[in-house]
């Protein structure tokens, strides 16, 4: 699907899963190289930035959450920037972009005096959209961690629900960092002097990279408060069985007289045992019983083992 959005000399075009007879129309249009051509017909894995006479060709990743998948994906946007035209091309749907697009064809955004026919303005106005979009998803993402910390330590907590919880969001934070980790390589290979971009753009890089480091200090700080809170459910899972082992080995030997007692008086050799065939044998023999285990109760409470 292709948009065009015009504002006096200034052409925005936005790709949305680029078909091959759409990128040739482009192509012809704005003389884009044939390596670009072939690079917006199919995703990259990584970001990059190339220079061509008359344009730069740029990649950038974004995590969006996908409602399918239950999970945030690395989703790519690439950027054609000409001299009076800017191309953006994503191949699966982007929110932010469709908005800005339905805002722009209003005419409402590029009559702004800071967007007049300059095409590092506009690459810096949707750039800086892009990371209120994925500011708002990091927001979200910090709810369920910040609900996460708060049930951690409730009596009756579903350890099974809690360790999958925290291990979502662990695999959030890790696919954060992936998709953002080289944006700031790809805008300091743009700090310099271009005729594209316009005279402003250093002062709107810098922006830039100032709106991308704090994004990127929001997602690594998430990134460590999950961790230290796998940690922390991890040391109340290792408490909680040593607790269990605990008990189970006071039983064990709590009972083991009990056992020890009714083995020994359970032997075949009657003759020879002590208290039986006489008269109340059978108290007796119960009450060596409660007596020893009385005594390994008492032994193993003044030792606070329990």
């Amino acid at each position: 699907m292709l948009e065009t959005l015009k504002y006096k000399k200034l052409t925005w075009v936005d790709l949305e899963t680029p078909t091959a007879d759409e990128v040739k129309t482009l192509v012809d249009k704005y003389s884009l190289h044939p390596s670009v051509a072939e690079e917006l017909l199919e995703p990259t894995l990584r970001p990059r930035v190339d220079f061509y006479p008359g344009h730069i060709y740029l990649i950038l990743h974004f995590p969006v959450f996908d409602s399918k998948k239950m999970e945030y994906v690395s989703s790519e946007v690439d950027f054609v920037l000409g001299k009076n035209f800017l191309i953006t091309a994503h191949y699966r749907t982007i929110p932010t972009l469709n908005e800005m697009v339905k805002v722009l064809e209003a005419d409402a955004i590029l009559k702004a005096d800071s967007l007049i026919g300059d095409t590092g303005a506009l690459f810096f106005f949707i750039l800086m959209q892009l990371y209120s979009f994925t500011q708002k998803q990091l927001d979200h993402l910090q709810l369920n961690i910040d609900d996460i910390s708060e049930r951690m330590f409730e009596k009756r907590n579903n350890y099974d629900d809690l360790i999958r919880r925290i291990s979502h969001r662990r695999k959030d934070t890790l696919d954060f960092r992936r998709a953002l980790q080289l944006h700031r390589e790809i805008f300091n290979s743009l700090n310099k002097p271009s005729d594209i971009l316009g005279k402003d753009f250093g002062r709107y890089l810098n922006n830039i990279s100032g709106e991308f480091m704090r994004i990127w200090q929001i997602a690594e700080n998430q990134r460590e408060t999950i961790a230290s809170i796998q940690e922390t459910t991890d040391s109340l899972l290792n408490h909680r069985s040593n607790e269990i082992m605990k008990v189970l080995s006071v039983m064990a030997f709590v009972t083991f007289p009990l056992i020890l007692t009714s083995s020994i008086f359970g032997m075949n050799a009657v003759a020879s045992m002590p208290f039986v065939g006489k008269k109340g044998d059978f108290w007796i023999v119960i009450g060596i019983m409660i007596i020893s285990t009385s005594i390994m109760y008492a032994f193993f409470k003044r030792k606070k083992w329990f």
